[in-house]
């Protein structure tokens, strides 16, 4: 028998592998396959945590509107509150920043650009920048001289100028007019306008026409995500840092698509390589001093890694746990691990809410492993 030959039997039977593990795995169709968890005191516990008494006039305290959970590709609890259900969209807020980097990854295995192309290859309003690469981008270590913050300093915020005020015509163009004040690649400063950056990035690779489209035909058809809504500014770029919308379910099949490595059925839906890159630290990460136990960035994902200078950021869930978050408690967690994705909308106002809290009971309830 030749070599060759025996490459592509080798080949075949790693194919028919793949193919029969995808077929032993639970994959959603039109809904998700449910089996309920028996309930239990833990059980009871996560949702004493997550679904306390509510109230809607003060907006103080723990406010989940949705939680879902999903083991090994089988729904098996789901809950929400005040006006929500499971066919409500909802805004993910920061959320959104993760969805994107999994749409930027449908065009990376399309080899439409590479990590270490400069910005304004893609982006011709990044000229002045010319050091400023994708991956600095997706790492939000641009360099530019930014301010993320909302209720605390929105007269200084380059947020809430960029979503809100003089930049909301055209938010990429708005960020690009930032100067620089690190070297990029340098510093870790967490920048929606870094995210909206790549959104106008990847319009220029595809042309406007397929850009219009490409989240839906690139990554929600194929998951069979149905209810996103994306807002763009006047410019048409889609608001890649804030405002997608999808429900708890279809937020939920992006998590199992993270959670098995960017396959989809039989489908290397993201490449490998790409989910390898958005769950490494970012290298040159230093901790905020304010902030000792944030979680560790790593490509436009959070991760619940220790690291030299700082401590594990959910000391009770698993290092290998990464997360979409968002503002006023967004939550998308993947435990790859126990096989679980987690989805929490929420309305949190007063900070009182704590990851970590919430992983640990859910381990609990749907992991077995006792707090």
């Amino acid at each position: 028998m030749s070599l060759a030959l025996m490459r592509r039997l080798s080949l075949a039977g790693l194919c028919v592998l793949a193919a029969s593990q995808a077929l032993a795995e639970s994959w959603p169709a039109a809904d998700w396959s449910s089996q309920p968890v028996t309930p239990s005191s833990a059980l009871d516990a996560l949702e004493a945590y997550a679904f306390p008494a509510r109230d809607d006039s003060s907006r103080l305290g723990v406010r989940t509107d949705a939680l879902l959970v999903i083991k090994d590709g089988v729904l098996v609890y789901e809950r929400y509150a005040g006006p929500n259900n499971a066919q409500t969209p909802h805004l993910a807020w920061s959320i959104s920043k993760s969805l994107f980097a999994s749409v930027l990854g449908v065009a990376y295995g399309e080899g439409r650009f590479k990590l270490d192309d400069p910005v304004a290859q893609h982006y011709p309003p990044f000229a002045k920048h010319p050091a400023v690469k994708m991956g600095h981008l997706l790492n939000w270590a641009s360099g530019l001289d930014w301010q993320e913050g909302y209720e605390y300093a929105p007269l200084r915020s380059s947020v809430v100028a960029m979503l809100y005020t003089r930049g909301r015509g055209d938010s990429a163009a708005f960020a690009a007019t930032h100067e620089l004040d690190a070297v990029p690649g340098t510093r870790f400063r967490y920048s929606s306008g870094d995210s909206n950056v790549l959104s106008a990035a990847l319009k220029q690779m595809l042309g406007e026409l397929s850009y219009r489209d490409y989240p839906w035909t690139a990554l929600f058809e194929p998951l069979g995500i149905t209810s996103a809504t994306w807002e763009r500014d006047a410019s048409g770029t889609l608001v890649a840092s804030s405002y997608a919308y999808l429900s708890a379910r279809d937020l939920a099949r992006v998590g199992l698509l993270m959670q098995r490595d960017g396959r989809w059925g039989e489908r290397q839906l993201l490449p490998a390589s790409w989910v390898a890159f958005n769950r490494t630290p970012f290298a040159n990460y230093q901790p905020d001093p304010q902030k000792p136990n944030g979680a560790v960035p790593g490509g436009q994902w959070w991760l619940n890694v220790a690291l030299p200078q700082s401590a594990q950021p959910w000391p009770d869930a698993p290092e290998t746990t990464f997360a979409a978050l968002g503002h006023w408690g967004q939550g998308l967690y993947v435990l790859p691990e126990q096989k679980l994705v987690i989805v929490r909308y929420a309305d949190d106002r007063d900070r009182s809410y704590q990851h970590n809290e919430l992983l640990k009971r859910a381990l609990a309830a749907f992991a077995g492993e006792q707090p």
